[in-house]
């Protein structure tokens, strides 16, 4: 598979679909004292391309390697919640335009110089001034340290996500002494549980880490020794966890998973992307019919959302009509049984549009995932739609649909928390609306949402979700199942929101 990552430009990497980017497990949740054990092995998917959080610093499924050196200036529970971490208190002003932030007094970086203010202010206009995939959402931020242990954030305007990205890469807080290190890409310098071994690591390969002797949180540190093998051939990942080479490891085929439970491991799961038809012409700038909601709402009808998720995901999910996760205030159970599978009630849709012989649509496509064109051209085919494919080819089936070249497409994206995904998927300067279609409606949900108490932001939300669902934006078909297999001497808590499990959520059976 492909993962499309949340940056300006385009990458494509492990899977077509933007990687689960929430926080993890608090550190201080995961306190239980007593013996730490001796190693804990993980195999991951994808190497980072660099430890410098102005260049190469993400979350998702690259988010172990970062939190094991770094730590975050809030964290998130297993509920989602924020909790404290480098910063102990936070609060807005009236309009909520400035974050001020109280700092732990008790955190140093391992190179022995504390973490104050000034520390966390250069680590943010690093992160906000460099090339990291998410640097963008902090552009136009102002940082100033107002005393040792107090930070100011002033920004251009609401952000209602801010406080959540705190606790992802854009909270990532480094050494400023590590900045004019020529080798700042592979030694990284920070206050978090670990210490990259860097004499027995082999960059791509193998991510081996010593426990922090100085770290604030103790308790929280479970192992005195931690490994990250990087493994990205699903067939190389089982026979590994066949042969007890790890602890811990993200299945990347859930048709393994039977294999998996055979070998004496236990599948943790959560459900980050959802799969489906992305409706990109919504305005029918490009494809006329696409602007008639009644034909949106048709070709929702011709799906039949288990039989897919079946055949496409042997079972592993959830069907869903809406983009919004169910960990969202706007998420409504309801609205997953909006669009019944009714493809003679979807013709019908067509003729009342003003298509009764039928439409064609123009969509990208790629080798990889060629079963699911198929499935989706037959169906469409059944309610009278005719699906005229071209192969965009792997390194250009992003570029062309955001081009954009093509009027809809098929498409797996993370539903990420609101305000990331209002601003990915549905905002007219998104990056996933192409065509940059709006609507009245939207605009006015999108602004109390920002701008709102929060109570109306979350009446707003649910409003904005039944509206798209009802306007036939979009056509998910299901939510795919994330899984991450632990052995007999492992547990742990996976985050409902990131690919990948936090660092603080393993521990030791015995």
């Amino acid at each position: 598979m492909f993962r499309w990552k949340a940056t300006a430009a385009l990458a494509v990497v492990a899977a077509l679909a933007l990687t689960g980017c929430a926080g993890g497990e608090s550190a201080g949740d995961s306190s239980s004292g007593g013996a730490r054990a001796d190693r804990l092995t993980l195999i991951s998917i994808a190497a980072p391309t660099s430890y410098d959080i102005g260049a190469g610093a993400e979350w998702g499924n690259r988010s172990e390697y970062f939190e094991a050196v770094f730590d975050t200036l809030l964290r998130q529970d297993s509920k989602g919640e924020l909790q404290p971490n480098l910063a102990t208190e936070w609060s807005y002003n009236d309009d909520k335009t400035v974050l001020t932030l109280t700092l732990r007094t008790d955190a140093t970086f391992t190179d022995g110089t504390p973490v104050d203010a000034k520390a966390v202010v250069a680590s943010m206009e690093r992160f906000r001034d460099g090339t990291s995939p998410q640097a963008g959402t902090m552009k136009g931020n102002q940082y100033a340290a107002t005393d040792d242990h107090t930070v100011t954030i002033t920004l251009p305007a609401p952000n209602p996500a801010l406080l959540n990205s705190l606790s992802l890469a854009q909270g990532l807080v480094a050494a400023p002494s590590s900045f004019s290190d020529s080798d700042v890409a592979t030694r990284p310098v920070g206050s978090g549980p670990y210490i990259l071994d860097t004499s027995a690591s082999v960059t791509g390969t193998t991510y081996v880490y010593k426990a922090n002797p100085d770290y604030w949180n103790k308790d929280a540190v479970k192992y005195d020794n931690l490994t990250v093998n990087v493994i990205d051939d699903t067939t190389a990942i089982l026979n590994a966890i066949k042969a007890g080479e790890a602890n811990g490891a993200k299945v990347a085929d859930n048709t393994t998973i039977g294999e998996v439970e055979a070998s004496g491991w236990t599948i943790a799961s959560n459900e980050l992307d959802f799969q489906g038809l992305l409706l990109l012409d919504r305005s029918g700038t490009m494809n006329p019919a696409l602007g008639n909601v009644k034909v949106r709402q048709a070709i929702n009808m011709a799906f039949d959302r288990e039989a897919l998720l079946k055949s496409l995901q042997s079972g592993y999910g959830t069907v869903t009509e809406q983009v919004f996760p169910k960990s969202s205030v706007a998420y409504d159970a309801a609205l997953d049984s909006t669009y019944a599978y009714d493809p003679a009630g979807a013709k019908k849709l067509l003729a009342d549009a003003g298509y009764p012989n039928g439409l064609t649509i123009n969509m990208p496509s790629v080798p990889a995932f060629q079963t699911s064109f198929d499935l989706i051209k037959q169906q469409l085919q059944d309610i009278g739609i005719t699906v005229q494919y071209t192969e965009s080819g792997t390194n250009n089936f992003i570029s062309d649909m955001l081009a954009p070249k093509y009027p809809a497409t098929w498409m797996a994206l993370q539903q990420d928390p609101d305000w990331q995904l209002i601003n990915f998927m549905i905002a007219p300067n998104a990056t996933f609306n192409p065509f940059k279609a709006e609507d009245p409606k939207i605009d006015a949900f999108i602004k109390t949402i920002q701008f709102g108490s929060t109570d109306e932001a979350a009446q707003a939300l649910k409003d904005l979700n039944k509206y798209l669902v009802d306007q036939a934006w979009f056509a998910p078909f299901f939510r795919v199942q994330g899984s991450f297999a632990t052995d007999a001497n492992t547990t742990v808590d996976f985050w409902p929101t990131n690919a990948y499990p936090s660092i603080f959520s393993f521990s030791p059976k015995n």
